[in-house]
C-alpha cells in the first residue's frame, strides 16, 4: 500500500523521476529522493527505476515512504487490546496476529501504537515519536507477548536486559518437515540487496544471529511443532533461520525455500493434509509464547506466557489426528 501515488500528465514526461518527484512538492532533497528511488521506497507502475527514469505520461509512481516531514502524526485510536500485565512502568501485550506494532510506510493507522496511545499517554519516549514504549517487535502475522516500557528508566533498564540478553524471549513454530531434538542455528542476517522487505543469510555483510531451538513434537514426515529461544533478535530471524535450516515455517508465503522438497517426499494423504492446512492458515504458524525478565523497579523476576491461538491449535490438531508420534519431554 503507497502513502501517495502519482499519474504522469503529457506536460511532466521527460523529466527525470527524481527531479519529477521535486516537481510534485514532496519536501525532501534531492539526495534524500535518490536513496529513496535506489532503496526501493518509489516505484512506477509497479517496478523499481533508477533516479534517472525518464517519466512518461500515464506512468503511475507510487511513493511506500513518504519523508518525515510527510508522515501523518501517530494519532490515538480506540483498540481493543489483550493486556496481560500492567503497572506504572510497564505492561506486557498478546498481540494478535495481523496487527502491525508501530507505525510504517503503509500502517500509519491500526497498529499497536495507536492502541497503546488510546489507552494511555504515559509511554516512554526513547524509541522515538512513532514508537512510543517499543522495546521489541513481532512481526504483522506472528502472534504473542510484547513487552511495552511506561516510563524512561524503565525504558533504559529493559533495553539493557535486551542487549545482554538476560530477557528471555521463547517463541513456539510448526515448521515443514521432521527434526529432531534439538540444536542452534547460527547464521548472519542482512537486508537482501534486491527486495527491502526481505531479510536473508548474508555471511559477508549480515549481522550475528543466533536461534536456539527444541523439538517437542514431530508429526510424521510432514511438520514438527519447536520451541526457539532468541539470542539475538534480528528482524525475521525465526523465519529466515529455519528457512536457512531447510525447514520453513508453515504458513511463510516469504521464507518458504525447501517447502517443494518436503511436499515432494510425502505420499498423496500427507500431501492432501499439508493443502489443507495450507488453505486454512492465514498467516505464519509464529507464537511468542513466553517472555521473561527482571521488574526494573522491583526486580522481581516476571515471567508470562500465551496460549496458542485457535488458528495454530486448529493446524496442530489435524496433523495429530492424522499422525501419532511421540512428545518430547
Amino acid at each position: 500500500m503507497s502513502q501517495r501515488e502519482i499519474s504522469v500528465s503529457r506536460d511532466q514526461e521527460r523529466l527525470r523521476l527524481d527531479r519529477f518527484l521535486v516537481c510534485q512538492g514532496i519536501s525532501a532533497s534531492r539526495s534524500r529522493l535518490k536513496r529513496m528511488i535506489e532503496d526501493g521506497a518509489v516505484l512506477v507502475n509497479g517496478s523499481r527505476r533508477p533516479p534517472g527514469y525518464l517519466v512518461k505520461p500515464g506512468d503511475r509512481i507510487a511513493i511506500l515512504e513518504l519523508p518525515d516531514s510527510e508522515r501523518p502524526s501517530v494519532a490515538a485510536e480506540d483498540i481493543p487490546l489483550q493486556v496481560v500485565y500492567e503497572d506504572e512502568y510497564l505492561l506486557v501485550v498478546d498481540k494478535p496476529a495481523g496487527m502491525v506494532v508501530h507505525p510504517a510506510p503503509g500502517n500509519y493507522r491500526g497498529t499497536l501504537v495507536n492502541a497503546l496511545l488510546g489507552r494511555s499517554q504515559k509511554l516512554s519516549g526513547m524509541a522515538g515519536p512513532e514508537r512510543p514504549g517499543i522495546l521489541h517487535r513481532l512481526d504483522k502475522d506472528t502472534s504473542g507477548l510484547l513487552l511495552v516500557a511506561k516510563q524512561d528508566e524503565a525504558h533504559r533498564l529493559l533495553a539493557a536486559q535486551l542487549m545482554s540478553r538476560r530477557m528471555t524471549r521463547t517463541y513456539r513454530a510448526v515448521v515443514w518437515g521432521r527434526l529432531e531434538g534439538q540444536g542452534s542455528i547460527s547464521a548472519p542476517l542482512g537486508r537482501s540487496p534486491f527486495d527491502r522487505q526481505r531479510m536473508g543469510v548474508s555471511v559477508l555483510k549480515g549481522r550475528p544471529a543466533v536461534s536456539h531451538y527444541r523439538v517437542l513434537e514431530n508429526f510424521g514426515r510432514m511438520a514438527a511443532l519447536v520451541e526457539v529461544n532468541l539470542e539475538t533478535g534480528r528482524t525475521h530471524q525465526i523465519r529466515v533461520h529455519f528457512e536457512h535450516l531447510g525447514h520453513p515455517v508453515l504458513g511463510d508465503p516469504t521464507y518458504d525455500r525447501g517447502q517443494r522438497e518436503i511436499i515432494r517426499k510425502l505420499n498423496p494423504e500427507e500431501r492432501h493434509l499439508m493443502q489443507d492446512i495450507g488453505q486454512s492458515l492465514k498467516r505464519q504458524a509464529l507464537h511468542a509464547w513466553r517472555l521473561a525478565f527482571v521488574h526494573p523497579a522491583t526486580k522481581r523476576p516476571m515471567e508470562f506466557h500465551s496460549l496458542l491461538p485457535a488458528d495454530i491449535e486448529s493446524i496442530l490438531d489435524k496433523l495429530r489426528g492424522f499422525s501419532i508420534d511421540k512428545k518430547y519431554e
